[in-house]
């Protein structure tokens, strides 16, 4: 088992492999009596170490990148993270480089928290949380504008695995990472400190039972409200915080992108397609003042929260429970088109090998929206889909532009089409309060392409 780092340098220092091991050993299935390990590693125990197989400055570390690990490490433990690292005159030593949470049924193995030799004690954690709260308050003065913003973006705010958005009184968090699913509770108390909140609720991202290896219950604090209102630019919006809720709750995300849409809405018919609890149609109508506005979701429970969120702000939108896809077809055979269309599906690539399949839904999604929208109007396109870059994005849109015309054969709806014009005039990505981490490019996940769609070719 390596020891802690001490004072002395490790810069030249080798790490010896053969000592025994002092944590708990056993690496099985989660177990709810481990559901919280401490954030604050006592400063006497010694921790299980990992060897990589380079260094690596990334925060995600694979399990292919891991040569081996001391047979004590559980999940969810913290780690000491030794590499071999090239020395000036072309030896290599091994080295501590930092220590990270570990979990060996995941795919990402370690997950770092801190590069270097000094543990992330009680004041580096407490600097980190006054850094991501100093972010949004002082810098961005998000205060001033909404009650609902992102704390925490997981390896952004160095915490990866976490995001944590504030509603209000409430922090909501969504834990990706075991290890860092065990010690949310005792950052969500340190954050409510920061920020004078008083409730949170804890829930895991989706798919972590095949990626982490656990699963769990939202997990909510005493007396935390099923629902809570929050306010965007002066627009209110209920927020559900049950199980049916996706992610945190509400795409704070999208703030920013929602006021830019509604000044393009004025006096003009806005359809807002995969709508959720109504984010883009509500602010169209309110801040935008449009004329007429549609709100399209499959799922009845966020279309309920959608309806309410109208009535909060004495607005009227028309909300549709609709497969998008079968609704804009009869859009387009009824010769129905808007001015403004809004396309924000929910993530359709969530790895490597959902790319292909995604790709395709990406495409006919926005060749069919394309054909919706009236000569000389807004198509606003999004992905969230992190594993679909911006430029692999945007040759898809062109792609769909080029199919999106009327029917070659006016008889036949499924001949081949003609193009449609398409001018890019912006691009956008998610709000502020989501950084982008330098040495994580996955932390950029929201691509917003905006359109004009002019006469067809």
């Amino acid at each position: 088992m390596a020891r802690r780092a001490k004072q002395q340098s490790m810069s030249t220092r080798r790490v010896p492999r053969g000592a025994p091991p002092t944590a708990a050993s056993g690496a099985g299935r989660s177990h709810p009596s481990r559901a919280r390990q401490p954030l604050i590693p006592e400063p006497s125990r010694s921790l299980p170490a990992v060897f990589l197989r380079a260094n690596v400055r990334h925060p995600l570390v694979y399990r292919k990148r891991v040569r081996t690990a001391d047979p004590g490490a559980r999940p969810g433990d913290l780690v000491a993270v030794y590499a071999d690292v090239e020395q000036q005159d072309g030896t290599s030593q091994t080295m501590l480089v930092g220590y990270g949470l570990y979990n060996p049924r995941s795919e990402i193995a370690v997950r770092m928290v801190r590069y270097g030799e000094a543990l992330p004690d009680e004041a580096y954690w407490n600097e980190m949380l006054r850094q991501a709260v100093r972010l949004r308050r002082d810098q961005l003065r998000l205060d001033e504008v909404t009650d609902a913003y992102r704390v925490v973006h997981a390896e952004s705010d160095g915490l990866p695995g976490l995001m944590i958005d504030r509603f209000g009184d409430v922090l909501s968090a969504e834990a990706f990472s075991w290890g860092m699913f065990q010690r949310a509770e005792e950052i969500l108390q340190r954050l409510h400190v920061e920020l004078g909140t008083r409730h949170h609720t804890i829930r895991t991202g989706p798919h972590v039972l095949s990626q982490e290896g656990f699963e769990s219950p939202i997990v909510m604090s005493a007396e935390a409200p099923r629902s809570v209102t929050v306010q965007e630019y002066g627009t209110r919006f209920r927020i559900r915080l049950d199980e049916e809720s996706h992610k945190t709750g509400f795409f704070c995300d999208q703030r920013d992108n929602r006021r830019m849409l509604a000044s393009f809405c004025r006096d003009r018919s806005v359809l807002d397609l995969c709508c959720y609890s109504g984010g883009f149609a509500i602010q169209a109508k309110r801040l935008g003042d449009a004329a007429e506005v549609i709100g399209v979701d499959l799922d009845e429970h966020p279309l309920k929260t959608a309806k309410e969120n109208a009535n909060l702000n004495q607005v009227r939108v028309k909300f549709v429970q609709a497969d998008v896809f079968p609704y804009m077809r009869d859009m387009q055979r009824n010769g129905q088109q808007f001015d403004v269309v809004v396309l924000d599906p929910p993530k359709l690539i969530r790895s490597r090998a959902e790319l292909d399949e995604g790709t395709r839904k990406h495409f006919d999604l926005n060749r069919l929206a394309m054909q919706l929208v009236k000569p000389g109007g807004l198509l606003l396109s999004c992905t969230c889909a992190g594993l679909l870059s911006q430029a692999e994005f945007s040759r898809l849109l062109m792609s769909a532009a080029r199919q999106a015309g009327p029917p070659i054969d006016p008889h036949n709806e499924h001949s081949w089409r003609k193009p449609r014009q398409m001018r890019i005039i912006a691009r956008t990505g998610a709000a502020a309060d989501h950084p982008i981490a330098g040495n994580c490019p996955e932390t950029e996940y929201l691509n917003a392409v905006w359109m004009i769609m002019d006469d067809y070719s």
